[in-house]
């Protein structure tokens, strides 16, 4: 029996379904649930915390607008600085110019180092504002953070994109929609199910020890268990563009790097503390 004949078929449509000629696409609502149930579970977080509906209900703009704006210009100028830089209202816009003119595209390419530069910026101008610690407010969203990052993931999966190094394991996937005809690890799933892992882990540590661990704490295990895991998945995934071919790392591991080093960091200090 041949790979292909073991292999899963992954052939869905990228839209859910359609509202006034608009596709609604399964990325777009895991993105928009993701950051939901994040926001969600920091409100109750802050809660906990004594502070104030009206220090907490900016949070989510900010938070919004900061991931979405990083995550898309990581992604352009980490990945593809060439395209976009000669494109860049592409760039900035969820539009793109084709032999048809100007079509919406949606934004594709959203880099997830980027979004946590992103989010840490939107941060800071938060944290100036409601002057509350920079640190304190780091942890309590890192808490959320891995299950916005699992149904990110997860609409990657839908999507079939970011996909893995073909494979002769009984859960291969051949990606149809990625044009592939071999079975493929489902990167993707990998790192959904391991961040959803994370968010749980997460969950029953702030139970046991929010009132034991110093500041930090949260955020460094988050980020050095989500980029760590991130940094040896990338060995089995394709490479997302075309000069990463030849890299002994790839561009997602040298940014996972300094990430890793700062959880390690954090995580060390709220131990200490």
């Amino acid at each position: 029996m041949s790979l292909i004949d073991c292999a899963i078929v992954w052939d869905p449509s990228v839209t859910l379904f359609s509202i006034f000629g608009f596709g609604i696409r399964y990325y777009s609502l895991c993105w928009v649930i993701g950051l939901l149930g994040a926001y969600l579970i920091v409100q109750k977080l802050y809660k906990k915390g004594g502070v104030s509906d009206e220090l907490f209900d900016p949070l989510f703009m900010y938070c919004f607008v900061g991931i979405l704006v990083g995550a898309r210009l990581g992604h352009c100028l980490f990945y593809q600085p060439d395209y976009y830089l000669a494109h860049p209202i592409e760039m900035l816009l969820p539009i793109r110019n084709t032999a048809d003119g100007w079509v919406f595209s949606g934004y594709e390419g959203l880099a997830s180092h980027g979004g946590v530069i992103g989010v840490i910026t939107a941060l800071i101008l938060y944290t100036r504002k409601t002057k509350l610690t920079m640190v304190w407010t780091l942890d309590h969203i890192a808490i959320a953070a891995p299950l916005f990052g699992a149904l990110i993931r997860f609409g990657n999966f839908m999507n079939s994109e970011i996909i893995g190094n073909v494979t002769d394991a009984p859960w291969g996937i051949i990606f149809v929609q990625a044009g592939e005809a071999l079975p493929r690890h489902p990167a993707q799933l990998y790192e959904a199910i391991a961040y959803l892992v994370i968010f749980l882990v997460q969950l029953v540590l702030y139970k046991m020890l929010r009132n034991r661990m110093g500041k930090g704490f949260f955020l460094g295990f988050c980020l050095f268990t989500i980029f760590t895991f991130r940094f040896f998945v990338e060995f089995i995934k394709e490479n997302q563009v075309a000069f990463e071919d030849g890299m002994t790392l790839i561009m997602g591991q040298w940014l996972s790097i300094p990430l890793i080093i700062a959880g390690l960091y954090y995580m060390i200090k709220g131990i200490k503390k």
